[in-house]
């Protein structure tokens, strides 16, 4: 192990993975932790307030590895926004692959759903940055006057369908997750062919002049 005065963010994620991993549990508190991963609480305390703060960290790390390789590729640069989309729920679920043991202690440890979505906190902003960036409010809902109120839908739906996606995959027992994959492609896909739905396209226009008629008239 580094000389604990050259311990980095990265070296306690993993120490805190390894606890977890091993004893098939989180630890009690910071002391406990520490004592097990033989660190100074100072130099625990030099990087986190508190051990929730390191569960939160390596979700929102395992997140930024998985941009990190998309971005490395020049083809994800060209991809459109659904495809773009999808490929980062095969990278970072692959991530969660390569870590399932730690992430099945954590989150099924979770009492109830509402502690579970407090820890995945760190990794929902990263998320809502990368959805952002799509742009995908500007096409899914052209309502002049709302796009606050658009990219604010936009985010928490995609949002919501990462949460479930993850439920999926918590639960999937199909060889190499096969099905967790399957569930990926076939949902990104109904959201945006709902999304490219000329009736749901007539609906909005409709809901833009009626917004435009009632609300805007000076």
């Amino acid at each position: 192990m580094a000389k604990q005065k050259n311990i980095s963010n990265l070296d306690i994620l993993t120490l805190y993975m390894d606890f977890v991993i091993e004893h098939e549990t989180k630890p009690i508190d910071v002391d406990d932790f520490c004592e097990h991963a033989i660190l100074d609480e100072k130099v625990f305390y030099a990087h986190f307030k508190s051990l929730k703060k390191v569960e939160k960290a390596i979700f929102k790390e395992l997140f930024k590895n998985s941009l990190e390789v998309l971005n490395e590729s020049e083809e994800f640069h060209s991809f459109d926004q659904k495809n773009k989309l999808i490929s980062l729920y095969f990278t970072f679920f692959e991530n969660l692959n390569l870590n399932r043991a730690y992430v099945l202690i954590t989150l099924k440890g979770c009492k109830n759903q509402l502690k579970a979505i407090k820890t995945l906190s760190s990794l929902k902003k990263s998320f809502m940055i990368f959805v952002d960036n799509l742009e995908l409010s500007e096409s899914i809902l052209p309502i002049d006057g709302l796009e606050k109120l658009q990219t604010n839908f936009v985010n928490q739906s995609a949002w919501a369908q990462l949460l479930i996606t993850l439920k999926f995959w918590l639960e999937d027992t199909s060889e190499s997750f096969e099905k967790t994959d399957i569930f990926i492609e076939k949902s990104i896909n109904t959201s945006f062919e709902l999304i490219e739905n000329k009736f749901l396209k007539n609906a909005f226009d409709l809901a833009k002049f009626v917004y435009k008629e009632q609300f805007q008239k000076k």
